[in-house]
C-alpha cells in the first residue's frame, strides 16, 4: 500500500492543529495581549517621555549656556567700565594733586618773594642807617679836627677801613 498525498489534501489533523491554534490565539488574546500590548504601549511612552525630557535638557542647556555668555559678555563690559572709570579717577586726582602743587608752590615762591623784598628792605634801612653813622662819625671826626683836604681824604679813607674790618662799632 502505498500511502501518496497530493500537495493539497484535506486532512482532519490539520484542522485540529487549526482549531489549536485559533483557541490558543483567543486565550492569548483575552489573557496576555492586553497585558503586552499595554507593557509596549507604557514602554513607548515612557521612552517618549525620556526623549522629551532630555531635549528638554538640551533646550534648558541651550538657553542657560545663552545666558552665560551673555553674562561674561557684560561683565567683560562692566569690567571695561570699572578700568576706564579707575583711570578717570586717577587722572581727575593726578590733577587735583598737581593743581595743589603748582598752589603751594607759588604761594611758597609769592613767600620767598615777600622775605626776599622784607630782607632787601630791612638791610637797605641797616645800610641806611650804618651810612648815617659813618657819616656822622666822619663828621664827628672831621669837625674835631679842623684839617686840611689830606687829612679829611686820609680820615674817610681811614673809616672806610674800619667799617670794612668791622672795627668800627655803633
Amino acid at each position: 500500500m502505498e500511502i501518496y498525498t497530493g500537495l493539497i489534501e484535506f486532512n482532519w489533523t490539520l484542522v485540529m492543529v487549526w482549531v489549536t491554534v485559533l483557541v490558543l490565539y483567543l486565550i492569548l488574546k483575552r489573557n496576555f495581549f492586553d497585558k503586552i500590548n499595554n507593557f509596549i504601549t507604557a514602554r513607548q511612552e515612557g521612552i517618549q517621555k525620556q526623549f522629551d525630557e532630555a531635549e528638554q535638557s538640551i533646550a534648558d542647556a541651550n538657553a542657560m549656556m545663552a545666558e552665560y555668555k551673555e553674562r561674561i559678555a557684560n561683565v567683560e563690559s562692566e569690567g571695561r567700565e570699572i578700568i576706564a572709570d579707575a583711570r578717570e579717577r586717577a587722572d581727575m586726582q593726578a590733577k587735583k594733586i598737581l593743581n595743589e602743587a603748582n598752589v603751594k608752590a607759588t604761594a611758597m615762591l609769592e613767600q620767598a618773594t615777600n622775605e626776599i623784598e622784607r630782607e632787601k628792605s630791612k638791610a637797605v634801612a641797616e645800610m641806611k642807617q650804618y651810612i648815617a653813622d659813618l657819616a656822622i662819625c666822619a663828621a664827628e671826626q672831621i669837625l674835631e679836627k679842623q684839617i686840611d683836604a689830606k687829612g679829611q681824604a686820609e680820615i674817610v679813607d681811614r673809616i672806610i677801613e674800619q667799617a670794612g674790618n668791622s672795627q668800627w662799632q655803633n
